[in-house]
């Protein structure tokens, strides 16, 4: 096979098994190429995915060692894509009754759910992640989104259970806006005990919704490291009871009289 032929099945092979550990003779074997040539055809792609900003080649040292695809959206790219959600948020004919703002056309784009599921991921790169977490509904195409990037399952909360998934644990807690309560069910058999956990969702308002899935997660005795938002509501007015999360957008303003609404950066990036 040709170098150019092989630069492009290495770049495919990557991004289908992102973080994946593959060592160098399995491309040497696979290619029928020596180790040295597969060794520059690696430093090339490195160099070129670093200058994309989408991400980098972590190479593995050692008798086992080998190398792993990180894909990542660089500060540059982030901030220029966040942008962009907040002039798409600030469309006044979003505003819905309640102070929220409509959403589901971003969210059914792939493109564009995409592309938010690898700048939330980037934020968690450090993290060791077993497992997504999500609630239903609006929550799972994001879910999906950034389990592919960190190349972990996905595992959704539910309002009620389901004879399919077998017994489940579930919690009754207090929703941080409306401060109703409400209940989620989550199946023994989805999550194994300590599991490493990220949470996340689509919209945050007082963080409710999360500090459930939070304390159900806990009956697992499984590990939150990292919670995760595309938007979050700066309201005064109610009390925020999440403190740990990373956030794409922060809606500061909903003018339903005015037809105005004001989106700022939310904290990913900080």
């Amino acid at each position: 096979m040709k170098r150019s032929d092989r630069l492009v099945s290495l770049m495919n092979y990557f991004w289908e098994n992102p973080r994946e550990h593959t060592a160098l003779p399995v491309f040497s074997e696979r290619y029928g190429a020596a180790k040295s040539s597969v060794s520059e055809d690696l430093d090339i792609i490195d160099r070129v995915m670093r200058h994309e900003g989408i991400g980098y080649l972590q190479t593995l040292p050692g008798a086992s060692g080998g190398v792993r695809f990180i894909p990542e959206f660089s500060q540059e790219n982030s901030k220029v894509f966040i942008r962009e959600l907040c002039d798409m948020l600030e469309d006044p004919e979003r505003i819905l009754p309640g102070g929220y703002l409509y959403m589901s056309d971003m969210l059914g784009n792939p493109k564009m759910v995409s592309r938010i599921g690898r700048v939330l991921a980037s934020t968690f790169a450090d993290e060791q992640i077993d497992v997504v977490v999500t609630v239903a509904t609006k929550g799972i195409p994001l879910a999906y989104a950034v389990a592919s990037v960190l190349n972990v399952p996905v595992v959704i909360v539910r309002r009620d259970p389901r004879v399919t998934e077998g017994s489940s644990v579930s919690i009754n807690y207090v929703s941080g806006s409306s401060r109703k309560i409400q209940t989620m069910v989550l199946p023994k058999r989805s999550l194994q005990e300590g599991a490493n956990v990220c949470i996340i969702d689509d919209f945050m308002k007082a963080g409710g919704t999360i500090n459930g899935m939070i304390s159900l997660l806990n009956e697992f005795n499984a590990n939150v490291s990292a919670v995760g938002v595309l938007a979050e509501a700066d309201d005064e007015e109610d009390e925020r009871v999440v403190d740990k999360y990373k956030s794409l957008v922060k809606i500061t303003n909903v003018d339903g009289k005015n037809q105005q609404i004001t989106v700022a950066p939310g904290n990913a990036l900080d």
